[in-house]
């Protein structure tokens, strides 16, 4: 191969120097300049030598000019950047099979920031609700972060890529914690790729989030003028004993929730079955309960899979776990919190 890691190259189109810290395929490799990393054709760059002993040849017979040394070249600062937010990138890395096709075989991922300010962030990477891949770390101003490569065969088990960011210098006004996620089906990534190979392009990219967002403010409320009309006003530090009782076990099947069920489509019976378990879920965290069992059923697993989804997403939610228990029918989940 022409070039390796560590190989010093010049990029055609800018000029510029940098480093070649990955080999992609036959045909791409990932470079670093100046700090940011991209991937680029190897017919896009070349060996510097040329590029200096040309220049040096320029130099020759002509007089030095005495200012020419205090010239820095200049370099590009964050703030003359655009700032267009955060970014999860895919890089198909290709391979040739035997029949001469061009296939993929697994996508590269990367954090790319392209905002002034850092973070930290916890990703984590899931098939069809289980947690495959977890990473903490933190992403700089402008920086491509490298999180992991997935074999291309593995898009068929509906990944979903969630991040929890945070900033990495707390700033008044602006909010604790920032969660997004990207559930992609393997069609989508397959016209992407597509797309890709038509406009000749390297890599694909999803926005996470355009700026970081303010910090929700609480309303007040004048507790004087509610009692004034009426409403009954509690202590919160005795607000437990006006709650309703909390439980340890709730069984979300439909015929334990309502007695004239049959009438009700799919989706009816989905929303009652969720409506109900964030009843008990609120009830239990505000009675600080340690643990909670969810009986949901084994079936087609949609009901599972949905609570599933919600309790990724639930910061009091320390761990929870899928109990094959037959007390509960072999279809129970077990949540555990923490405060």
């Amino acid at each position: 191969m022409k070039y390796q890691v560590g190989d010093k190259v010049l990029i055609l189109h800018s000029n510029e120097e940098g480093e070649v810290i990955d080999i992609i395929n036959d045909k791409m490799v990932l470079v670093d300049v100046r700090g940011v990393r991209f991937p680029a054709y190897m017919d896009q760059i070349d060996f510097p030598y040329f590029k200096r002993f040309s220049e040096k040849k320029q130099l020759q017979g002509k007089k030095p000019k005495k200012f020419i040394d205090d010239i820095k070249k200049e370099k590009l600062s964050p703030e003359s950047r655009k700032e267009d937010g955060v970014w999860l990138t895919f890089l198909p890395v290709m391979d040739t099979d035997e029949f001469g096709d061009e296939v993929v075989e697994e996508l590269k991922l990367h954090l790319v920031n392209h905002t002034s300010t850092p973070y930290q962030f916890i990703y984590k990477l899931n098939f069809f609700g289980e947690a495959e891949f977890e990473l903490k770390n933190k992403v700089h101003p402008f920086e491509d972060f490298y999180l992991h490569d997935i074999p291309f065969a593995d898009l068929n088990d509906n990944p979903s890529f969630d991040f929890d960011f945070s900033l990495l210098q707390p700033q008044k006004g602006k909010a604790d914690h920032y969660e997004a996620s990207l559930k992609l089906k393997a069609k989508q990534i397959f016209s992407r790729i597509e797309e890709l190979r038509k406009k000749n392009q390297a890599h694909f990219s999803y926005n996470l989030f355009e700026k970081y967002p303010d910090r929700l403010e609480e309303d007040k409320v004048e507790l004087g003028k509610l009692a004034a009309r009426g409403y009954k006003v509690y202590n919160a530090k005795e607000a437990r004993q006006h709650l309703e009782s909390p439980r340890s076990v709730i069984d979300l099947h439909i015929e334990k929730l309502s007695n004239d069920w049959e009438h009700l489509n799919n989706y009816e019976i989905l929303g009652l079955q969720l409506k109900t378990f964030e009843k008990y879920y609120d009830l239990a965290l505000a009675h600080h309960q340690p643990s909670l069992i969810v009986i949901h059923g084994v079936g087609k697993g949609k009901l599972r899979d949905e609570l599933h989804d919600i309790l990724r997403l639930k910061r009091e939610v320390k761990s929870f776990v899928n109990q094959y228990d037959p007390r509960f029918g072999y279809g129970a989940t077990e949540i555990f919190f923490q405060y």
